[in-house]
């Protein structure tokens, strides 16, 4: 017997889901989504960390090195010149002297923008870097006129007389400032505590760059290749330089540390 009624479960097939359930499954799959995206983030890192990497190249990591300093003062020298002036007026009839002693401060450095490729030689069979520094510049005496010492002579010196005195005094005491500061003596402790420096400025980067540990050889135009030192560069040392207005004056040299 056939029947005309048709099955109620016919009519009631399943639908769209419901707008509630979608967004609650979204929200559920955000942590997982952020949990992926951090795992990531860490598996990047630590694959930057402690993968080994290939070093660039040692030359251009050296460039670099001194571009970021472009001047480095390596050495300073406290200069104490003794000078002496004199000053006639009236027609000679009222005359003065003034010797000083005048505290002065020398700076040497390196001009590391004049660094470039061609004076820079890497071995990699001694994992030897060559240096080639260019030469010493030897800055302007920075006199200290509050610290100086003063003797005067005569019967009477006016205000003219003596501010004329002082200004021969520091004119005449830069001068000698220059011709002490390219003493020998001075000078080869500069370029030796230049050849410190940059031993120590360029062997950490090259080390941090992934090139290990790394002898730094810094020479000046006309040396032969310099012995490698592990001494820091500070300290400091008197020299004695011999002054044309009086007897020999101490003075005081000290390395710059880098």
């Amino acid at each position: 017997m056939t029947s005309s009624g048709h099955d109620p479960a016919a009519n009631h097939a399943p639908g769209p889901a419901p707008a509630g359930q979608r967004a609650l499954a979204r929200t559920q799959a955000v942590p997982w989504l952020l949990f992926i995206v951090v795992l990531a983030l860490a598996c990047w890192l630590a694959y930057r960390a402690f993968w080994p990497s290939t070093p660039g190249d040692p030359v251009g990591t050296t460039i670099t090195a001194f571009e970021k300093q472009n001047r480095l003062t390596v050495f300073s020298a406290q200069l104490a010149p003794v000078v002496a002036a004199e000053d006639s007026r009236l027609m000679g009839l009222v005359k003065s002297r003034q010797v000083a002693v005048i505290p002065a401060r020398v700076d040497y450095t390196l001009d590391l923008s004049r660094m470039d490729r061609n004076r820079l030689v890497w071995n990699e069979a001694t994992r030897t870097m060559d240096v080639l520094l260019p030469p010493l510049v030897i800055g302007k005496p920075n006199l200290d006129e509050r610290q100086a010492q003063y003797l005067r002579e005569g019967v009477w010196i006016s205000r003219d007389a003596q501010d004329s005195l002082s200004r021969e005094n520091s004119r005449t005491a830069e001068q000698q400032a220059m011709q002490e500061a390219a003493n020998p003596v001075l000078l080869n402790l500069a370029r030796a505590a230049a050849k410190d420096a940059i031993r120590q400025n360029l062997a950490i980067p090259l080390e941090v760059a992934g090139f290990g540990k790394v002898t730094v050889n810094a020479r000046f135009e006309g040396e032969g290749t310099a012995p490698t030192s592990t001494a820091p560069a500070t300290g400091t040392t008197q020299a004695p330089v011999t002054s044309s207005a009086a007897a020999p004056a101490p003075v005081s040299a000290q390395r710059t540390a880098p």
